[in-house]
């Protein structure tokens, strides 16, 4: 038997051979060290733990930042009586309608009196503002070139004449304005469609005044024709067309008799 010498270096050791279990040692993975049971279990309660943690945390700040969606009510402010407050100008009056809007009072239960200013030559709508602000409440309009077109957007509308004159008035008086178009010119007489009164048993003179203004002049059961002198067009909008004849003529007794008018658009000549 050989025996080694204790100075010489010690050869290592081989791997293990292809397929065999590596064992520890230099040449094979470390052993793995198994943890305890305590220490599992202390693992997952910390993680249990965590997740509680986050939960809380999501489920506060939604009660916090949405009360109502917890079914709690959000505080409200609380509430203060304030006297209602409205402006002279806020519902202005419409064409051919009266505003609902009272006029003032005195102690007595009478109207004030107020002084109304010359609104001639001045837009529609700030006639009326200014009109209200002085407590003239009750306004009218009408197209002063007698054609019953309405003032649909008052700001396209000037004033031509105006009911009553200035001056001083008591403030339920009703201020009517006679009103053309900007781009139009007055007249010299406010031909306004205040004549749309029905007529009686005869017929009025209708030549020259609106299509519109004419119908509302007639009874309203009458049997009425319209027809374009010219060109055989359709009378469409009848505030646009003047009349150029009439059947019956003025002063004829009308008894139900049927109407026939002609008519052309303002800016022509009837033939």
């Amino acid at each position: 038997m050989s025996q080694q010498n204790p100075g010489a270096p010690r050869r290592p050791e081989q791997p293990p051979a292809w397929g065999q279990p590596q064992q520890p040692g230099p040449w094979g993975p470390p052993p793995r060290k198994k943890l305890s049971t305590g220490a599992i279990v202390g693992i997952s309660l910390g993680g249990v733990f965590a997740f509680l943690v986050i939960v809380g945390a999501v489920v506060g700040e939604g009660e916090t930042t949405d009360d109502k969606a917890v079914g709690k009510p959000a505080p409200t402010a609380p509430a203060t009586s304030r006297p209602a407050t409205t402006s002279p100008s806020a519902s202005p009056a419409t064409s051919g309608v009266s505003s609902a809007a009272p006029s003032k009072k005195t102690d007595s239960g009478k109207a004030e009196t107020g002084k109304l200013p010359d609104f001639v030559g001045k837009g529609l709508q700030y006639a009326q503002d200014e009109a209200q602000s002085l407590g003239f409440y009750s306004l009218r309009s009408h197209d002063a070139l007698g054609r019953g077109r309405n003032q649909a957007f008052d700001r396209n509308w000037k004033v031509c004449f105006q009911v009553p004159a200035p001056g001083t008035h008591m403030t339920d008086a009703t201020v009517d304005f006679g009103t053309v178009k900007l781009e139009e010119t007055c007249p010299t007489s406010d031909m306004g469609a205040r004549e749309e009164t029905e007529a009686g048993g005869t017929m009025p003179n209708l030549v020259g005044k609106s299509v519109k203004v004419a119908r509302g002049s007639l009874p309203s059961n009458a049997s009425i024709t319209v027809t374009d002198a010219a060109e055989g067009r359709m009378v469409l909008m009848e505030s646009n067309w003047k009349v150029c004849t009439q059947d019956p003529k003025v002063g004829a007794a009308l008894n139900g008799r049927p109407i026939s008018l002609t008519a052309v658009k303002f800016e022509e000549s009837c033939p």
